[in-house]
């Protein structure tokens, strides 16, 4: 039984990472910031939130799974490609740093990591993609705008986290 509620959380975490990804979509940041394809990733707010409370295993799915069904829904194959590539490292990274002996980094901390491991991954990406690197010159402007957007979804992250506490889940 406990699977079922599982896999049922897992379903609910990707529903609402494709809404939020479809949402982003509807306001995008060009006008804000100068950058070409800078988006703020509150998809990654669903990705932190479901390492912290399920795990490696179930995150991996939730982003595999959301991956899929947001490229299939409003994206292309280099769009799987890229946001694969990108969530994927974000996640091992960040679920990296929160099993860090020590604990050195803080929730903010594992989200800015994941947001530049993010951009990493897609930039990544874009190198075997196109087959070249001319890419890489993009890389040092998105890993700037991982600082403040990392910080405000782990901020999010965090606020959900701590309103989640108050909620009784087994009742």
């Amino acid at each position: 039984m406990k699977r079922s509620k599982e896999l049922a959380v897992c379903g609910m975490l990707t529903a609402l990472a494709i809404i939020l990804s479809i949402v982003e979509r509807m306001f995008p940041l060009d006008a804000i910031i100068p950058i070409p394809g800078v988006k703020l990733g509150l998809a990654n707010v669903v990705t932190l939130f479901a390492l912290t409370r399920l795990g490696l295993r179930d995150s991996l799915a939730v982003v595999v799974v959301r991956v899929t069904l947001a490229s299939l829904l409003m994206g292309s194959v280099t769009a799987f490609l890229f946001s694969l590539f990108g969530g994927l490292l974000a996640l091992f990274v960040m679920w990296a740093l929160l099993h860090a002996e020590g604990k050195f980094c803080s929730l903010l901390g594992v989200s800015v990591a994941g947001a530049a491991a993010h951009n990493i991954g897609q930039i990544a990406a874009a190198v075997l993609w196109m087959k070249t690197t001319a890419v890489l010159a993009y890389l040092p402007y998105l890993l700037l705008m991982s600082v403040p957007l990392g910080l405000v979804t782990g901020l999010v992250c965090a606020v959900v986290l701590t309103h989640m506490k108050k909620i009784d889940l087994h009742a």
